[in-house]
């Protein structure tokens, strides 16, 4: 007589249990990384900021004078299309000291 092999796997109750257990970290994950998403966006213009004070100074240093937006762009100082921070918020450079900061929106 030939023994039969059981076959082991997982009852439809055991897979249940770990899609709950799935499901319910998901939800708790989730909420979490929404709340943060406006704390990242905010740090990645303050670094951004930083990055441009920075490409002044560069530009000052090489022609003596205090650059708008369009003068880093021109000269290769920063790329097309990134005048702004990640966020969308414009960004503006101060003509007589050179400090960059986020243009003040009157409107809102």
């Amino acid at each position: 007589m030939k023994k039969i092999k059981c076959q082991k796997g997982f009852t439809l109750i055991e897979m249940m249990v770990v899609l709950l257990i799935i499901s319910v970290l998901i939800l708790i994950a989730i909420p979490n990384v929404t709340k943060h998403s406006a704390t990242i966006d905010e740090k990645g213009c303050e670094a951004y900021i930083k990055m441009v004070q920075g490409q002044v100074e560069a530009y000052r240093i090489d022609m003596k004078d205090v650059p708008t937006l369009s003068d880093l762009t021109d000269n290769d100082y920063l790329n097309d299309g990134e005048i702004s921070c990640p966020n969308g918020d414009q960004i503006q450079i101060d003509a007589t000291t050179g400090l960059v900061s986020v243009t003040e929106d009157v409107a809102g």
